[in-house]
Parts: C-alpha cells; sequence; structure tokens
C-alpha cells in the first residue's frame, strides 16, 4: 500500500469493527437509556435497536469504524484497548449526532434502511436528539476518565464539534455556490470528516497517557484518514452499488452534490466536465437514467480512477504520520479498510 505496507498484518478488519461493538454497546446502551423519554426510544431506534413503539430489534448501528479507531490507538500506544472504551464511546455518540442533524439538513428520509429520526418524529424532536447525542458524549468523558485526563478529552470533543460544524456548513453552501475548487472541497472535508476520526484517535491515545507529541501524530492520522474515507463515500455516491452502500445507483449526481469526482472533472475541464456542467445548472430535475449516463461518462474520463488514486494518497499520508516504532498494526489494518470498502 505504501513504503510502510511491511507493517501491515493479516488482521481481519471486520473482526477489528466487531470487536470495537461488543466493547462498546453495553456502554452506548447505559447511555441512551438514562436519557429522558421519547429521546431514550428516539436514541435507541437511531442505533438500530428497537422499532419507533419501543419494540427491541437488532437493524445495528453501523460499522463502528470510529470507535474501532479510537480502540486501535490506544493498542498502537501500547495499552489495552479498553483504555480506550470512553474515547470510542464518545466518539460513536458524537458521530450519531451529526448523523441525526444531517439527515435532517439533508432532507434524507432513509438511513440504514429505516426512515430517518426526523421522518418519525418530526424536525424539532430530531433536533433534540441530536443534541442529547452530543451532551451525553461530553458527559461519558467527563464520567468514565480520570480529572487528570477528563478535561482535556472534553476540550478536544468539543473543539472537533465545532470544526465538523463548520465543514457541515460549508458542505451545505456548496449545493448552492458555483466554482467549487478541489482545495475548496478538501477544506471542507477535513472539517467534515476528516475531525472526528483525527479526534477520535487523539482520544484513545489521551486516554492512555500518550505525549503530546503522540497524540497529534494521531490526531493528523485521523485526520487524513477521514480525508480518504469521505472521497471513497463520493466515490461509492457515485458508482457504488446499490445493493451493498444502500443508495440509489448514482445518488450524489441525482442531488447533484459536490463531491469529489465532480469537483475534480469540472476543475480539470475534461470530456465529461461540459455536460456534467449543463446538467448540475439545469433547473430539472435529475433522473436516474442520466445520472447513469453521466456516472458512465466520468469514468470513461478517467474520472472514477483519479478519485481512486486520491484516497489512496491520503491513505498514504495518513500512514505517514505514524511514528516509526508505534505498533500501529490495527491502525494501518483500518486504513486499508477505508481504502478498499464498498459500503
Amino acid at each position: 500500500m505504501t513504503e510502510r505496507a511491511d507493517r501491515f498484518t493479516t488482521t481481519d478488519p471486520a473482526e477489528l469493527l466487531a470487536r470495537a461493538r461488543q466493547l462498546c454497546e453495553p456502554g452506548l446502551r447505559d447511555a441512551l437509556a438514562s436519557l429522558p423519554e421519547p429521546l431514550s426510544t428516539m436514541a435507541a431506534y437511531q442505533f438500530g435497536w428497537c422499532e419507533p413503539d419501543g419494540t427491541p430489534t437488532q437493524a445495528g448501528w453501523g460499522k463502528g469504524l470510529r470507535a474501532a479507531l479510537a480502540l486501535a490507538a490506544a493498542t498502537a500506544c501500547g495499552s489495552n484497548p479498553t483504555a480506550a472504551a470512553p474515547a470510542a464511546i464518545a466518539v460513536e455518540l458524537l458521530h450519531n449526532f451529526t448523523l441525526v442533524h444531517d439527515d435532517v439538513m439533508d432532507g434524507d428520509r432513509l438511513r440504514r434502511g429505516r426512515p430517518t429520526i426526523w421522518c418519525v418524529w418530526g424536525i424539532p424532536d430530531a433536533i433534540c436528539l441530536g443534541d442529547a447525542l452530543h451532551a451525553s458524549a461530553a458527559q461519558i468523558l467527563v464520567t468514565w476518565l480520570p480529572n487528570t485526563v477528563a478535561a482535556d478529552a472534553v476540550a478536544r470533543l468539543e473543539t472537533a464539534t465545532a470544526e465538523l460544524c463548520r465543514g457541515q456548513s460549508e458542505d451545505y453552501a456548496f449545493e448552492t455556490r458555483s466554482g467549487v475548487g478541489v482545495k475548496d472541497y478538501l477544506a471542507m472535508a477535513t472539517n467534515k470528516t476528516g475531525t472526528l476520526m483525527g479526534c477520535a484517535c487523539a482520544l484513545g491515545a489521551l486516554c492512555t497517557g500518550a505525549d503530546t507529541a503522540t497524540i497529534e501524530a494521531l490526531d493528523t492520522f485521523g485526520r487524513r484518514l477521514g480525508l480518504a474515507f469521505q472521497i471513497v463515500d463520493d466515490l461509492l455516491g457515485v458508482w457504488g452499488d446499490p445493493t451493498v452502500t444502500g443508495k440509489p445507483a448514482g445518488a450524489d449526481l441525482i442531488r447533484r452534490t459536490q463531491s469529489f469526482p465532480v469537483v475534480a472533472a469540472l476543475e480539470s475541464k475534461n470530456a465529461a466536465a461540459a455536460q456534467l456542467s449543463q446538467l448540475y445548472r439545469s433547473d430539472r430535475p435529475i433522473t436516474h437514467r442520466q445520472a447513469a449516463r453521466a456516472a458512465a461518462d466520468l469514468d470513461a474520463a478517467g474520472d472514477k480512477q483519479a478519485t481512486q488514486q486520491q484516497a489512496q494518497q491520503w491513505v498514504s499520508a495518513a500512514l505517514a504520520a505514524l511514528p516509526e516504532q508505534m505498533a500501529a498494526s490495527d491502525l494501518i489494518t483500518l486504513a486499508y479498510l477505508v481504502a478498499h470498502r464498498d459500503w
């Protein structure tokens, strides 16, 4: 994968994710149960643990990638991953805060194959739930961590929250802004996606008592990996398999999202750019057929390959940020997962 590929192990990334979910689930359930009703039921529904009426179910609460990164960071620092359990739980709560609010802002009606929170309970309650999940994340850190690190952990969490809100605002502004370039996109994606992954890794290290240089190195690793994650996400939004992603084919094109393949194509003015620009400027809804044609044209013009290469470059940059003597095999495994995922 890079000059550091010899450090890659055969650890199964699915196993790392499963371990993270298993370790975090009891704490997550306790945190959600502590919320007042109807927020508690809404939160359990968001995590896939019940129906709107409270009937238990097991729809699943996602992959747990950010939790896995926090635990892997602790392992990389030479500690038992359980030391970073508070960080792992907190970042998953914060991540779901962003998902609930994103669904409101984007008007998305489905999340993981089920109606979104705002569609079931309405926008006001959805906003309240997101705020409650954010508060719960900070509370976990204050309650579970020693006083010597709790303040720093909360400060990092809240700084990350402000940055990711900035990124989400920038992403939303892109919908009505022309002339968005690759530089603009990378700044937005760093805030929107890279910040939380950087925070997960930094908090995982902080929980082990790591020194400042190590914490910052892991923050950089996570931020760069987050950029790769977002670019792969954008690739799947154009060319992903709907049976795997759970989204319609060409979903980002239909929504006129200023995703990386689109921004890069328009900036490069390649063979597909003129037609794509015209399609995005049109007042008419983009049909599934038009989106499929645009995706094929972008692929033929080399934009799919260029997007894959850009994601790989950021994975390589993330790995380059890791200190040389760090026991980082789990982090490398997760980085490989990000670069090659199809979900």
